[in-house]
């Protein structure tokens, strides 16, 4: 009745909501530093679309997405054609994934890294190639990803800053994996997390989209525009791919909220600057605590921490848990991924952890 795909996989199972959780374990308040939201909110620009409802809710949203895509377009130096908008980045992986990908073609990834790129790839009855970071910095094998390509490889998934290790590629590393692939090969670069990024060696692959007709960048509005709640980020697409990717996107995948939100958004960098800074300082504490403990992590250009606690990392999520902290275990056995908050969120949960783990 089904896909035979679907027998060895399992529906995405999101947290409890916050208000279920506090109810639960007895708690006045939660603090959720699990799935690299912002802190800080959004822009008072969104809030001000938010609050004037300028949008007329009873009419279907522009199915285009012309405006929002014409500022993007701007804002990067692009052609508004090349933009293709998703309800968030995951709707953006499924449509790419079901546009290109068939049975017995392949994906390469990093292992570990986002896990819905080999999700969709599994749905649409491919393969998937892990090629595991490097144990010592968390980066990205680019070399042997490349090595890995074969004549059934259609996409190599490239998240950078990588999630959950926070680590990025350089520009030589990317320029390089792009002259050592076929043409046919797509090379999409997943840059959630890139305006956290303040690494010299961070890439500007929008400066490489002339040369290589094969590459593909996404960014979201999810993460430091604030936006999670609204689903809302987009893709920079060569010209071939422009036609088939939007005859299996949905009509009106984004909403008219969602958009408007968004172009206000865009429109707002200084609030970008500001969380990028409270962002740094925030990496700097988890540093700071992890280093007065020896504990092994990898720098990150993201906004989350990926660290070995040295113990049962499940048993940790479960009493920072009962604390009040929602932070995110099971990627790697004894590491938590932990997402930067304000000061006082990071402070707190530092002491939190502390404590726990000066009873071990």
């Amino acid at each position: 009745m089904v896909k035979s795909s679907l027998n060895t996989l399992s529906a995405y199972k999101p947290g409890k909501p916050l208000e279920e959780v506090r109810r639960e374990l007895g708690l006045k308040k939660i603090t959720k530093l699990a799935s690299n939201e912002n802190p800080f909110g959004t822009s008072k620009s969104v809030t001000r679309i938010l609050n004037e409802g300028a949008t007329s809710l009873s009419y279907y949203p522009d199915g285009a997405g012309r405006i929002l895509r014409e500022n993007i377009a701007a804002f990067h130096g692009v052609s508004t054609d090349k933009i293709l908008l998703g309800s968030g980045l995951d709707d953006v992986i499924q449509i790419i994934s079901r546009a290109v990908l068939e049975p017995g073609d392949n994906i390469i990834e990093a292992a570990p890294t986002f896990s819905q790129y080999s999700l969709h790839a599994t749905i649409e009855g491919a393969e998937t190639i892990r090629i595991p970071v490097n144990e010592a910095t968390g980066k990205s094998d680019l070399t042997a990803m490349a090595s890995a390509v074969n004549t059934r490889t259609k996409i190599i998934w490239l998240c950078n800053p990588n999630n959950p290790t926070g680590t990025i590629s350089s520009q030589q590393e990317v320029l390089t994996l792009l002259e050592s692939v076929p043409n046919d090969v797509l090379i999409i670069s997943d840059e959630a997390y890139f305006e956290y990024a303040t690494s010299a060696e961070y890439p500007d692959t929008f400066a490489l989209l002339d040369r290589f007709p094969n590459l593909i960048i996404m960014r979201t509005f999810s993460k430091i525009y604030g936006l999670a709640g609204l689903r809302i980020g987009y893709a920079i697409i060569p010209d071939p791919l422009i036609e088939p990717l939007n005859i299996v996107r949905l009509p009106f995948n984004t909403s008219s909220i969602a958009q408007s939100a968004a172009t206000a958004a865009l429109s707002d960098q200084a609030f970008v600057e500001k969380c990028i800074d409270a962002n740094t300082k925030g990496l700097q504490q988890w540093y700071d605590f992890l280093d007065e403990r020896s504990l092994t992590y990898y720098k990150s250009d993201a906004n989350f921490i990926f660290f070995d606690t040295k113990h049962d990392a499940t048993e940790l999520f479960n009493q920072l848990l009962q604390k009040g902290y929602i932070v995110r275990a099971g990627l790697r056995p004894n590491w938590l991924r932990i997402t930067i908050g304000s000061a006082s969120e990071n402070r707190a949960c530092i002491q939190a952890l502390a404590s726990i783990l000066d009873t071990k």
